[in-house]
């Protein structure tokens, strides 16, 4: 037993010898930093929403604020074929499921990409012949973003303008899906030439085609429903500063393109070179419906300088250049 006393009595020293000891210490301290890290409050992870709404804008009306919108659902998103700066877009028109389904989901099904948006291929031909440019686009009457993504991935920046809310939460999809929040900026609100409110119509079944004017939204699908709602107003001057270049200005709005180029006089009449390249829808029909004509639109586009359009179907391309 004395002997036993002793070989028991000898092993605790060699708990106090110097390794076993630096050993526990160690153990101790990683097991005290493991708690502090696991309890304490983790730092704010960077957040995309003020990627996409800073706080400290420099314009006079705040973004679409993407993260407090309700997500619309399901998302049905896709790339473009044969773009060169190809981009993703979420679609907010299915078509009448499931007899006549949207034609971009009918290719989604077949594993196809959707089709390459005619406005998306226009807008990356410009701006290839001007990348390396500091300036902005302004895309007005965005819908879902297919001129819009169209520049952002190409690097540049962006303004976007749409009223509806369907259509900008597909938008806050594209922005995310193409991680372009950096570079696009949307706004809430139907350009126009004075700030204020105005009643808006848009057809339940055929958001692409709302509009300013109940004629003119039903145009074309006379048998959708027609919804009436309140939308913001504003001039682009109001929102663009004199000292911001713009190198593209794109209005489709069913019909109101008399009065966004109104509201954007002094943009418009900066000087040769200092100008944007302006395109817009010139549809004779959706015009008449908001009161005004593509002379009334030509008329005024002379007074500010715009003195060279050439008609691309529906749509004019306008420069001060001959």
């Amino acid at each position: 037993m004395a002997n036993a006393w002793r070989r028991d009595n000898n092993r605790h020293p060699k708990l106090l010898s110097p390794k076993p000891l630096l050993l526990l210490l160690l153990s101790i301290s990683i097991l005290l930093l493991f708690l502090f890290l696991t309890t304490r409050s983790p730092p704010n992870p960077p957040s995309f929403s003020k990627t996409i709404n800073p706080t400290n804008t420099p314009y006079p009306i705040l973004p679409f604020d993407c993260f407090t919108s309700p997500q619309a659902h399901p998302v049905v998103a896709n790339v473009v074929e044969n773009l060169k700066y190809p981009f993703i877009y979420s679609l907010s028109d299915f078509g009448s499921l499931p007899d006549k389904p949207h034609k971009n989901i009918v290719r989604l099904l077949k594993g196809k990409p959707f089709r390459k948006p005619d406005i998306s291929a226009t807008i990356q031909e410009f701006l290839e012949g001007v990348k390396g440019k500091n300036g902005m686009v302004l895309d007005v009457g965005a819908n879902v973003g297919m001129a819009s993504f169209a520049a952002a991935v190409m690097g540049f920046k962006v303004l976007a303008f749409e009223p509806v809310l369907e259509n900008l939460q597909r938008i806050c999809d594209g922005v995310w899906f193409n991680r372009v929040g950096d570079l696009v900026t949307v706004f809430e609100a139907a350009a126009s030439d004075r700030v204020g409110n105005i009643t808006f119509y848009k057809l339940v079944g055929r958001l692409d085609n709302s509009a300013v004017s109940a004629t003119g939204a039903k145009l074309a699908f006379k048998s959708n429903e027609e919804v009436a709602v309140q939308v913001r107003t504003v001039p682009l001057d109001d929102v663009i500063p004199e000292s911001e270049t713009v190198l593209l200005l794109k209005i489709d709005v069913q019909g109101w393109e008399y009065h966004v180029l109104k509201g954007a006089s002094k943009l418009l009449s900066r000087k040769k070179g200092e100008a944007p390249y302006l395109i817009y829808e010139e549809d004779e029909k959706l015009l008449q419906a908001s009161n005004s004509s593509a002379k009334e639109i030509r008329d005024f586009l002379q007074t500010v300088g715009y003195t060279h359009c050439i008609q691309h179907g529906t749509d004019a391309h306008c420069t001060k250049d001959q």
